[in-house]
């Protein structure tokens, strides 16, 4: 579904991304785990490209995407969820997610709003309030579900359970769970809780420095012993 090859990324002189390689596969969820500055968030914005690479390649379903415009990415399956959440505060949960399908069939809009719906029944009870009124598990609700009106077949999540309590996160993870189990949505997971990431993960990377330094099933990663120093009991990557 997705490859990353040889992939560096600049901020001016500042070397974000140094030749990171990672593989998702169709279906597959694949966490990204790492400390803050890593380059995580880098590596989610450059796959749908801002900032552009200075060198390697990005393909979505084997089409090399580098250089496409954002709604190219989303006609061709491609939906980011950032971190922030980043939902229009002064726009009610509908006109957000009508937003999220602005590039998509409108003959499919009220079937997929009735889908997102049933995945979060907290927005339909709060379509017409105003976005920036929502609790903060609420807003987070609404950036997955505004990238899900777009049909993605890959979906990018940016630390889905940043600054949530612990059962809003429980929820959102299950919801992630359900839309990859049910709808065959693959995901890309960016998350700093590496214990619910790389629970719920096929698959995870660990990215230190703009580098990936080790790769390997969930279960495995969370099994070995320097990730579980690093991310999992209280140590720094």
């Amino acid at each position: 579904m997705l490859s990353v090859s040889g992939l560096h990324t600049y901020y001016g002189a500042v070397h974000a991304l140094k030749g990171v390689d990672i593989e998702v596969g169709n279906g597959e969820i694949v966490a990204l785990i790492g400390a803050n500055g890593a380059g995580k968030s880098t590596l989610l914005m450059t796959i749908c490209g801002n900032p552009k690479p200075r060198h390697g390649a990005v393909s979505l379903a084997g089409e090399n995407i580098v250089g496409l415009p954002t709604h190219m990415l989303v006609r061709r399956g491609l939906a980011h969820a950032p971190e922030g959440r980043r939902i229009f505060a002064r726009m009610s949960v509908l006109e957000n997610l009508r937003m999220g399908a602005v590039a998509g069939d409108p003959a499919h809009f009220d079937s997929d709003l009735d889908r997102v719906f049933t995945l979060f029944p907290r927005l339909k009870e709060r379509r017409e309030q105003r976005g920036g009124t929502l609790s903060g598990g609420e807003q987070q609700m609404l950036a997955i579900a505004r990238a899900l009106m777009s049909r993605p077949k890959l979906l990018l999540l940016d630390e889905p359970s940043l600054g949530l309590a612990p059962l809003v996160v429980k929820q959102i993870f299950s919801i992630i769970e359900e839309v990859n189990r049910r709808d065959g949505v693959t995901v890309l997971l960016v998350e700093q809780n590496a214990y619910h990431a790389l629970k719920l993960a096929h698959r995870g990377y660990v990215l230190v420095n703009g580098k990936i330094t080790m790769t390997g099933s969930g279960a495995a990663l969370l099994a070995d012993e320097q990730i579980r120093a690093a991310y999992l009991e209280g140590g720094h990557g």
